[in-house]
């Protein structure tokens, strides 16, 4: 039993003894760091079963404690704050137990739930920009603290390969394309495409202004615009399998399925498989059918199909078109059908995708419980909030968007100013400094986006999400640097356990390090249940405060007395072991040099 579980345990049973009361439960938090104390219980909550002063309350369960358990050294109590100190002899203890876990924090693999994780999920009309970023890192990064909270995880995307907007960038290509290639043009398939895409706005856009300045109305010249009217055409082509069509369909999305996957490989993120809506939204027509005759959809006059979700405080949403065509929920219902189908173990699904589709969402789980699949109780929107840049919004239809790739290099080039200007690179190959640019670029990056809380709209920096000072990616790679110096220069034998009896008290420095290293899996359990990889990466700044903290006022290798030395080097290869796990959640590298 940790630490935790024992002293909730403990106090229910004061309670009890003290007052003749039962708690349902008892609410811990880490002392805060004003206050003596490394283990806050919360009284006020307790005042519902236990009438009198909560100071006078506190004291006597902390006595209590002191009394019954071992690990409790002293305690304070301040208003309804019971502050509880816990014995050097338990953090020394602990460490011991944990020091040669290489994979402390994360639990047992394959020992939880099978989940699905859905993410980037892109159009095949445009390349990735910021907006795809924020999306596949918080998937990506969900995915792996699912995973070391003991899940098994199947990381998954559905490609937007079919719809108005592809053939759109196909009816642009033929217009104006001239046979171009991303071979000829040199351009990755996903910007090739994209330029298209934007090419066909620009010429739509032209379109509606004429008509409305011919007397048409906005509403009527959006409607009868010919490029639109051509567009939908190829739409009806491709949906009745003309070959022509697909094979310009098929020739252009391989174009952009190659660009993304150099993308995907730049942002180091990986699927297991993959959905395309083009295969899925044909099941989701069938499971229509099935559910109209179950009476779960119901038909309107002009021969569309409809669910009434009014009782459930919701309104009627459309499932099929009147011509018979498929809605963006019909492909939804047949992709999570069919990945139920393929993967069978599954137990729930996590879908990445920005919370301006949050009733979407709501209307997609409630369709599918409806349609009696039990899985349907375990489906997550994993909602976030739009990237603003300090210039504005982005823009697709108008190219204004910014480019993923392009923000890559951009990170790699901060990366290189910075560290060039810090000096810290002159013992480098070319080859190394490249190498380091993109692990600190991609490093910052991936941090300053992950560490704010997904459901959050956020305002990305790129300067300052390179600073080597503060809550950034390069500050906690070089504590990590750091620490691997230390571990270089220590050429001693510093392997061996030391009892607790050996080394006396701790450093109240020592003490927080190992309060933090403690906390660690907590942290990954608990951003597993809200999927929030913020959780980690906060905590992981905050460890790597502590350690610098320690450093500066603590001597390591300097140390005189032998056994302190051996310890403080045992604690901060452990450190750096506790931030190569957490940063692996989030999906960043740590070099060893920096």
């Amino acid at each position: 039993m940790d630490l935790s579980a024992l002293l909730i345990q403990k106090v229910k049973e004061g309670v009890k003894d003290l007052f003749g009361a039962t708690l349902e439960t008892v609410e811990l938090q880490p002392t805060r760091k004003e206050f003596v104390g490394d283990i806050t219980v919360v009284v006020f909550p307790m005042l519902r079963q236990v009438k009198g002063n909560p100071v006078e309350i506190g004291n006597a369960i902390g006595e209590f404690l002191k009394s019954n358990l071992q690990q409790v050294s002293g305690f304070n109590t301040i208003k309804g704050f019971l502050n509880l100190e816990i014995s050097d002899a338990y953090y020394l203890d602990f460490f011991n137990h944990i020091r040669n876990e290489v994979s402390y924090g994360y639990q047992k693999p394959n020992s939880k739930g099978v989940v699905m994780v859905e993410y980037s999920s892109p159009n095949t009309n445009k390349p990735l920009h910021l907006g795809h970023i924020r999306n596949i890192l918080l998937g990506y990064s969900v995915s792996e603290i699912l995973k070391a909270a003991g899940n098994k995880v199947y990381k998954t995307q559905i490609v937007n390969d079919r719809g108005i907007h592809i053939c759109k960038s196909m009816l642009a290509w033929e217009r104006y394309g001239k046979g171009e290639s991303p071979e000829s043009s040199g351009l990755k398939g996903d910007k090739l495409v994209g330029n298209y895409y934007v090419a066909f706005n620009n010429a739509y856009r032209d379109e509606v202004l004429r008509l409305v300045s011919e007397g048409m109305t906005q509403e009527e010249a959006e409607k009868q615009a010919p490029s639109l009217k051509e567009a939908q055409e190829l739409l009806r082509l491709w949906e009745a399998g003309d070959e022509k069509v697909v094979a310009l369909w098929k020739l252009m999305n391989g174009w952009v399925y190659d660009g993304f996957n150099a993308t995907y490989g730049a942002l180091g993120v990986d699927f297991d498989t993959l959905y395309y809506e083009s295969e899925t939204y044909l099941l989701g027509k069938d499971v229509v059918a099935e559910g109209l005759e179950k009476g779960v959809f119901f038909t309107k006059e002009d021969g569309s199909v409809w669910i009434d979700l009014t009782e459930d405080g919701l309104d009627e949403k459309i499932v099929l078109r009147a011509d018979g065509t498929a809605v963006y929920m019909t492909q939804d219902i047949g992709t999570a059908i069919q990945r139920v189908r393929d993967y069978p173990d599954i137990t729930g699904m996590v879908y990445t995708v920005g919370n301006e589709q949050d009733y979407h969402f709501r209307v997609l789980f409630l369709i599918l419980k409806k349609l009696g699949y039990q899985w349907a109780e375990n489906l997550y929107h994993l909602s976030y909030g739009m990237v603003d840049l300090p210039t504005g919004k982005m823009k697709s239809r108008e190219g204004t968007v910014v480019d993923a790739d392009d923000l890559i290099e951009e990170m790699d080039e901060t990366a290189r100013q910075i560290a060039e200007e810090h000096g810290r690179v002159d013992d480098f190959s070319a080859v190394e400094k490249e190498q380091l640019y993109h692990t600190i670029g991609l490093g910052a990056l991936k941090y300053y986006i992950l560490k704010v809380d997904p459901r959050k709209r956020m305002l990305f920096n790129p300067e300052e999400s390179v600073d080597f000072q503060g809550n950034t990616g390069p500050f906690i790679q070089y504590t990590y640097a750091r620490i691997q110096s230390i571990l270089r220069k220590a050429d001693f034998d510093f392997g061996a356990t030391i009892p607790a009896s050996s080394l006396g008290d701790l450093h109240v420095k020592e003490k927080q390090l190992l309060k933090d290293l403690e906390q660690f899996p907590h942290i990954v359990e608990e951003a597993a249940l809200q999927y929030s990889p913020a959780l980690v990466a906060n905590y992981t700044y905050d460890l790597v405060k502590d350690f610098n903290s320690l450093y500066q006022q603590v001597p390591i290798l300097g140390e005189t007395d032998e056994v302190h030395k051996k310890f403080r080097v045992q604690l901060t290869e452990k450190v750096g072991e506790v931030i190569r796990n957490a940063t692996a959640l989030l999906g960043i590298e740590v070099p060893q040099r920096m």
